[in-house]
């Protein structure tokens, strides 16, 4: 069977061990079952990608990549297992640039290998091969694109001096100075606290999708939307030019899993993420916004909560626990995802 999957960084590789799991795979290798001949795709958002210290960062492909290779550290939910924090001491000690990422030792390994293989000209699905081919996690990999495309979230400037307005000389306040604030900022400095006034995730619309992107959309058997961030993961991979039409266009059955659960975001902030494009923080608001393909949409079918059910018409909606404790626990749900696939077809 050939999955293809579209998918975001932390919930997103959880999903994908039980994609891995469902199919009798071994969750954190690439061992298959005897005579099995499963190929599973993810297409990662990259729009997170941010570079620090001079070094190109990857946070969701990373996340993929070391949670199928079974290396995550999966107490804190992102980056390496047994990590060493002694340059991002070193640097924060000196005053660097953005003490509010921390990046790990062996996690900065990474980045100084990618980052010297995209200045040698190499592209950056080339070199997620190659990391493949040493952490060998069972699923291939690919980058949206391989071009650079970062997401901007525009915000009330947070400096302390213009935060509040102050009176112009007719003596009425001035609004407060907006900026546009890279993504990982917002996320992770200000905890998403800012409230947005759009996301966007800048260079998209004149990226291509990147080698294999389309093929592997068009050749599935089924194509999972995981429950990732609907706007900053899922919504950037589709703003890339032709990758939404592919998914509109497969003959493959397209399922939808709920990032939200009884109107709450399983991981992360994606509430005011939603807020922003004016869609409800609810199973049945993301449903809506991705739509039904029999009506201009994405979805034959959706998964969500027990409780959260809706009517979405031309699509299929289910229910299921969607709580993904671990990798068996999500095999069911993905289980679920496979039986609303031959419903469509």
């Amino acid at each position: 069977m050939k999955i293809t999957v579209l998918t975001g960084g932390v919930g997103g590789a959880k999903f994908l061990l039980g994609v891995k799991s469902a199919l009798g795979m071994d969750p954190y290798g690439d061992a298959q079952p005897e005579g099995a001949k499963h190929q599973i795709t993810a297409i990662v958002n990259t729009a997170d990608d941010i570079t620090l210290h001079g070094l190109r960062i990857c946070p969701d492909l990373d996340s993929c990549l070391y949670t199928l290779a079974g290396v995550s550290d999966q107490s804190r939910g992102w980056g390496r297992a047994d990590e060493t924090w002694t340059v991002s001491k070193e640097l924060a000690a000196y005053g660097a640039e953005a003490p509010w990422f921390s990046l790990g030792d062996k996690d900065i390994a990474t980045h100084l290998f990618r980052t010297s293989m995209l200045n040698e000209g190499r592209p950056l699905s080339e070199i997620v091969s190659t990391l493949v081919r040493k952490w060998r996690p069972g699923v291939r990999l690919l980058p949206m694109t391989d071009e650079q495309v970062e997401t901007y979230v525009e915000v009330d400037d947070p400096t302390p001096a213009r935060q509040t307005s102050t009176p112009d000389d007719a003596g009425s306040a001035s609004p407060a100075l907006r900026l546009s604030m890279h993504f990982q900022e917002w996320w992770t400095r200000y905890r998403a606290t800012l409230a947005p006034y759009s996301i966007t995730p800048d260079g998209a619309p004149t990226a291509k999708p990147a080698p294999g992107v389309l093929d592997a959309i068009g050749a599935a058997d089924v194509v999972l939307i995981a429950p990732s961030n609907p706007v900053v993961s899922i919504g950037t991979i589709l703003s890339v030019p032709g990758i939404r039409s592919a998914v509109r266009t497969t003959t493959a059955p397209v399922i939808g899993v709920s990032p939200i659960i009884n109107g709450k975001p399983v991981r992360g902030h994606a509430d005011a993420c939603l807020a922003t494009i004016n869609v409800a923080c609810s199973a049945e608001g993301v449903g809506k916004h991705y739509g039904a393909r029999a009506h201009d949409g994405l979805l034959d079918g959706f998964l969500v909560a027990l409780g959260d059910e809706f009517e979405l018409a031309g699509a299929q909606v289910a229910s299921a626990p969607l709580l993904m404790s671990d990798p068996e626990t999500t095999a069911r749900m993905v289980q679920r995802c496979l039986e609303l696939a031959d419903v469509a077809r």
